[in-house]
């Protein structure tokens, strides 16, 4: 695969730089979520990865993009939301392969917090229920929720599947209500444990990795107006900045599809005129010299052979 990738992405000016994003990394496969990357494939990925790219911190990739001075096979990692499996799970296995990456941190769940999509996986997750009664609740087309059975495991996926789309979409503060509803109905007390704490933060940029900010709460930022969006955006570099006592210069949209979740045409000015140097999306594509540095997309194959992950890399430079 090398060579492939020496021929597709050159040194210099025709350089392309393709980021791979991941959420988690699990001490061991979750059956609720079998494709979910857990500690092993990691390993593995991380070890094709090193192998086949001159692997680089994202904001000097984002630098060396726009000066066309990037290595050949160029490529950088990056995690979102600010799970602790960050640090306990994924950061022993980067020192290993001794490989830089980024992570963006949702500030309002640190220290005990929970991401709303959380709430709802582990009250599904959880609950002796039979049937999941969501009568009375409404999701973000204001359609009621109505009942879910639950069954075995493969019946709960499919139901949060479908519960998650439905309920992504509300704005942030009824988001929450909704969640917290679910979870009330389903009679679970979620877990307090799935964030990092600032002090797991601190000690990843100890490492040498990079913090970046990704909002407060999360919020889709295209359903929000724009002085709102800017301050879920500064005050999230802020706390960071305060936390680590220094520039926070990376920014990822959450969620991150263009024109979806955010608006090219107002929230990556919004980032640059905050100060941050770059920002990353979701869109699937590896990014090239003359391109907006606030919306280097990013991707990352789910195969779980060599040379489709492999293949299916060398496809998105094409992108």
């Amino acid at each position: 695969m090398k060579p492939l990738f020496q021929l597709l992405s050159p040194a210099g000016a025709g350089a392309r730089l393709n980021v791979l994003i991941f959420h988690r990394v699990l001490p061991r496969p979750d059956p609720l979520f079998p494709d979910e990357v857990d500690a092993a494939r990691f390993d593995e990925l991380l070890g094709w990865v090193k192998s086949w790219f001159n692997v680089l911190p994202l904001d000097e990739a984002a630098r060396r993009l726009q000066d066309g001075s990037l290595p050949a096979r160029a490529a950088a990692l990056s995690f979102d939301d600010g799970y602790a499996d960050n640090h306990d799970v994924a950061l022993p296995l980067l020192q290993r392969h001794g490989l830089p990456c980024s992570f963006f941190i949702a500030t309002g769940f640190l220290d005990g917090g929970r991401m709303w999509n959380d709430t709802l996986i582990e009250a599904v997750r959880r609950t002796t229920k039979p049937l999941l009664d969501l009568r009375g609740l409404q999701d973000g087309r204001g359609e009621d929720l109505g009942q879910h059975a639950l069954g075995d495991t493969a019946g709960r996926r499919v139901v949060l599947g479908q519960l998650i789309q439905r309920v992504k979409y509300l704005p942030p503060e009824p988001r929450q209500a909704c969640v917290e509803a679910i979870a009330a109905r389903a009679e679970v007390l979620a877990p307090d444990d799935l964030m990092m704490s600032g002090g797991q933060v601190r000690a990843l940029r100890r490492a040498g990795m990079q913090i970046g900010a990704h909002t407060v709460s999360h919020p889709i930022l295209a359903s929000l107006d724009a002085a709102r969006a800017a301050d879920e955006i500064a005050r999230s570099r802020d706390v960071l900045q305060a936390l680590l006592g220094e520039k926070v210069g990376l920014f990822a949209y959450p969620n991150g599809k263009p024109g979806t979740d955010y608006l090219p045409d107002v929230h990556p000015a919004i980032v640059r005129e905050l100060g941050f140097d770059a920002a990353v999306s979701t869109r699937w594509a590896a990014s090239r010299r003359g391109e907006d540095v606030f919306q280097i997309p990013r991707f990352t194959p789910w195969d779980r052979g060599r040379l489709k992950f492999g293949l299916r890399l060398a496809r998105n430079l094409f992108v």
